[in-house]
């Protein structure tokens, strides 16, 4: 039972990215490791294998390691529904919802959740790799602190600290970090990692000397900058997509505030003929062949700052050019024509007007919809996978026309013109031969898709072999008495 935590300087340093690749390291020297992240809070989440919820990025690390994801790896997951409050999800289920100092006094109780998820955990797997959240140095946050020293304490964990190059003044981010911690969290922080290197190495290897020199502990590795490297992000959105040659289809996505599970739009970001753009605050919708509204963590309120920003008549007026629109999940809410809310589950109790593209309207329940499902889509016949997550039951004459066929019923509904498609579903472009569908009927005839899982796996495979190469694996291995 040995445990190996990733820390970082910043979000956004690598930490996730280098979980996943130590995690499909290890798997492929024949080691039984699994990830863990005690604390996450994110928009973008999966469901488990037992019927949870824990983050996206958490999944896919399970995927590098070759396991099924489960609500252990991840037990504390907060999901923002403002900006200080927050739906809070306890080893795959939800627990309530709390704002930022509730949940700072709650996190001495939530820290018995973590430790039993982790124990659990261990039982059943040799290694575990655990990810920190943000920097271990934030001073307001220490007091009970789980989500980075204080799991590592309670644990008695060595730690990595790892510090991104590429946003500049990397030196002062490792060592003002270590500066910042008590004497006992100094000590088992045993080296660092620099990430998203560009250049000559020999002109940094002077300041790796003196990092050395200065800390008493190694740098085990400067990894590389990889370029168009693509894995499923933990909650940062990327504004815009990526092709060659000319788009043959433009999709615009509205980036709404509470906007959940975007890494739906990955196969599109890397199909070679789709232009994805994300359109924020105060822009305009640029002239596209199709709008998604995404998933959205609270509803009604993204649906009125949708219409603040004047998009529901750029949305009316698309559809009169002969444009089409997809919603999924809270997207497919807004197409209906009310959100009703009556406990107030998602804000302040009341009901919503939608925008009435679809003949539905839907109620917000307490409890949460989570699973995998498969299926095919409606009328192509081709088969769909993809999950659920989502509070509420959607009712309506337009259900008469659904999107697809799932094992208990269909799912969704699609206007008479079939112009207006909407689904519970998330991840429907990540198999090939759904996505290529989806697309033609957008009007990308025989261009193909991509198949994420397929795509997945040799970024998993990329990175793992960029780790071998410039990391010090033994190190590492002798960290975990392997």
């Amino acid at each position: 039972m040995t445990t190996l935590m990733i820390q970082g300087t910043t979000s956004d340093a690598g930490k996730s990215t280098l979980v996943a690749g130590l995690c499909r390291v290890l798997v492929r020297r024949g080691v039984s490791v699994a990830p863990f992240k005690p604390q996450n809070m994110a928009l973008n989440s999966a469901v488990t294998a037992d019927g949870g919820e824990i983050g996206r990025s958490t999944a896919l690390q399970a995927q590098a390691a070759g396991v099924a994801p489960h609500s252990d790896m991840n037990p504390v997951l907060l999901k923002p529904e403002s900006d200080r409050g927050a739906q809070v999800i306890l080893r795959g289920r939800v627990h309530g919802h709390m704002d930022a100092l509730d949940y700072h006094a709650y996190k001495r109780e939530a820290k018995a959740t973590v430790l039993a998820a982790w124990e659990a955990l261990s039982a059943r797997h040799d290694v575990i790799i655990a990810e920190g959240a943000g920097s271990p140095a934030e001073i307001n946050l220490r007091e009970n602190d789980i989500a980075n020293m204080g799991f590592a304490e309670a644990v008695d964990c060595p730690v990595l600290l790892v510090g991104d190059i590429d946003r500049g003044g990397v030196f002062a981010q490792l060592v003002g970090t270590l500066e910042l911690l008590s004497k006992s969290e100094q000590a088992r922080t045993r080296g660092f990692v620099i990430n998203r290197f560009r250049g000559d190495l020999a002109l940094l290897e002077p300041g790796l000397d003196w990092l050395a020199e200065r800390t008493g502990r190694p740098v085990l590795g400067t990894l590389p900058y990889l370029p168009g490297l693509l894995l499923d992000a933990e909650d940062s959105l990327g504004l815009s997509g990526r092709q060659s040659g000319e788009p043959a289809l433009k999709v615009v996505v509205p980036a709404l505030p509470r906007i959940s599970n975007h890494n739906d739009f990955d196969p599109l970001r890397l199909h070679p003929r789709v232009e994805l753009t994300f359109v924020g605050p105060n822009h305009e919708i640029p002239p596209a062949d199709l709008i998604i509204l995404p998933g959205s963590k609270s509803t009604r309120a993204d649906l009125a700052w949708l219409r603040a920003q004047g998009w529901e008549e750029a949305i009316r007026r698309h559809l009169r050019y002969g444009g089409r629109v997809l919603g999924i999940c809270g997207g497919f809410q807004m197409l209906g024509t009310a959100i009703h809310d009556p406990e107030g589950l998602e804000g302040p109790a009341g009901s919503t007007p939608g925008l009435g593209l679809l003949e539905i309207q839907t109620r917000l329940l307490p409890g949460k919809r989570l699973r995998n499902v498969t299926g095919h889509l409606l009328p192509e016949g081709v088969p769909i996978a993809g999950y659920e997550i989502h509070q509420g039951v959607s009712e309506g004459p337009g259900l008469a026309r659904p999107f697809c066929a799932l094992a208990g019923g269909g799912d969704g509904a699609v206007s008479e013109d079939g112009q207006v498609m909407g689904t519970y579903l998330h991840g429907l472009f990540d198999r090939a031969e759904a996505g290529a569908a989806l697309l033609a009927r957008c009007g990308l005839a025989e261009e193909g898709a991509v198949d994420l899982d397929a795509h997945r796996e040799a970024e998993l495979d990329r990175l793992a072999d960029a780790l071998e190469q410039h990391l010090d694996i033994a190190a590492i291995e002798r960290l975990l008495g392997l």
